[in-house]
């Protein structure tokens, strides 16, 4: 059951543009919610609790088509992948990342990201990360327009990862979170309180990354894959089942040609696919009508039983859609990125991201550039939706870096931006 929250802002009632599942937010502003009972070419979607997980927190992935999992010298790597934080080339990053969400339509959603990492010695790193997703001030009402209540609900995890080099070429890492989700804290649903949700996960990471000369040209490349978000599921009542959050396996690969002296060129691609049951199939009888079995459960016609474990749920979500092998790999989201740099000083990016059409229908092309110069690094990123609308749609994201090691040494090494904010585009 989906309720439509309204919020009151300058005494002016207006539609939040979110469908907020007090249940389970399921997928909220990345993919249309589908009737599970009806998957004959049509919408599929997984959908889990807690998205906000998911969603990218720094302007120079979201310049290039969201991918993460293998890219070098990443601020924000506990977010993509702990196990390359111990190959960054600075002993210490810290990244600050704000992003207005949905601006077209609520002007106080907003995605606030934190985090810091350092270098314990040669082969092992330390890092920790914050994350918070406002939606703002919202006033509750009923079907008929009654006033039930103010509220303002956030979700927040906060992140502690390790990561450990087991070669000269290899690492691997760890990161643990704690997730708080208060939806509607105190509303009431029927004849039940909402209350805010709580879970725990944890984030199997690794890395490997190396360099080597083709006719001449110095190659360097990395491989990277992460299992997140592997933990506990989450509810907000104490009347009904618990609720997925999104368990994702994440591989992709890096590869940059130093073309010559001033020039380079990068390429990376992300495979991404929840390991979250499917819905399935459900059996109709003549009048179109969901059947029951003799427990009031729907009959499964294809496909698996979703309240399950959560290691059963990772497990049969490689054979559990409805539709076999070809649902199955519709379930694969493809993010590829293109970074050009000029003298390591100044950068032309883009990517683009795909969502198959009966699994979200999210496409949309990003942009960006990036400059450095002495001890700063602005990084700009544009996102253009080609599916299913983007909530950060016509959103200018920017980064602000700053290079800890050449403001002691007075000098420019040209490293990663460390610090980001996001705002809108006018």
């Amino acid at each position: 059951m989906h309720t439509v929250l309204l919020y009151k802002m300058k005494n002016k009632i207006r539609i939040v543009g979110l469908l907020v599942t007090l249940s389970c937010l399921n997928k909220v502003v990345f993919a249309q919610v589908s009737n599970p009972g009806q998957l004959d070419g049509r919408q599929n979607t997984i959908t889990t609790s807690v998205p906000f997980l998911m969603i990218t927190p720094n302007a120079r992935a979201g310049a290039m088509g969201d991918v993460g999992a293998a890219t070098p010298n990443d601020p924000n790597a506990i977010h993509w992948n702990a196990a390359k934080m111990v190959f960054n080339e600075k002993n210490g990053t810290v990244a600050l990342s704000y992003t207005p969400w949905l601006r077209a339509l609520v002007p106080d959603v907003s995605i606030s990201y934190l985090s810091i990492m350092g270098k314990l010695n040669d082969r092992s790193s330390i890092g920790g990360s914050l994350r918070y997703f406002s939606l703002g001030d919202i006033q509750f009402t009923d079907n008929f327009g009654g006033n039930m209540g103010k509220a303002t609900p956030s979700e927040w995890a906060a992140d502690l990862a390790y990561a450990q080099r087991l070669s000269d070429n290899f690492s691997l890492g760890l990161a643990f979170r704690f997730i708080y989700s208060n939806l509607a804290g105190g509303a009431q649903l029927s004849q039940s309180t909402i209350q805010a949700g709580t879970a725990y996960s944890a984030d199997l990471t690794a890395y490997y990354k190396n360099k080597t000369k083709i006719e001449g040209y110095k190659i360097n490349y990395g491989l990277g894959a992460a299992i997140t978000n592997i933990g506990s599921k989450i509810t907000y009542t104490t009347d009904q089942f618990r609720n997925f959050i999104p368990i994702n396996m994440r591989i992709g690969g890096y590869g940059q040609i130093e073309i010559d002296k001033y020039n380079s060129l990068a390429l990376m691609l992300d495979f991404n696919k929840l390991l979250v049951p499917t819905p399935p199939r459900y059996k109709r009888n003549e009048n179109g009508q969901i059947e029951f079995d003799a427990n009031g459960e729907p009959v499964i016609e294809s496909g698996k039983k979703t309240n399950v474990p959560v290691i059963q749920g990772m497990l049969q979500s490689f054979t559990d859609a409805p539709g076999g092998l070809s649902e199955e790999l519709r379930e694969i989201n493809i993010s590829t990125g293109l970074e050009y740099w000029y003298d390591k000083q100044f950068a032309l990016r883009g990517g683009y991201f795909y969502e198959h059409p009966t699994k979200g229908n999210r496409k949309y092309a990003t942009f960006g550039i990036g400059i450095r110069y002495t001890v700063f690094t602005i990084d700009a990123a544009y996102l253009v939706s080609f599916g299913q609308r983007n909530p950060l749609d016509n959103t200018w994201r920017f980064t602000l870096g700053l290079d800890f090691d050449a403001l002691r040494s007075g000098s420019n090494d040209k490293e990663k931006p460390i610090d980001s904010f996001e705002v809108p585009a006018n």
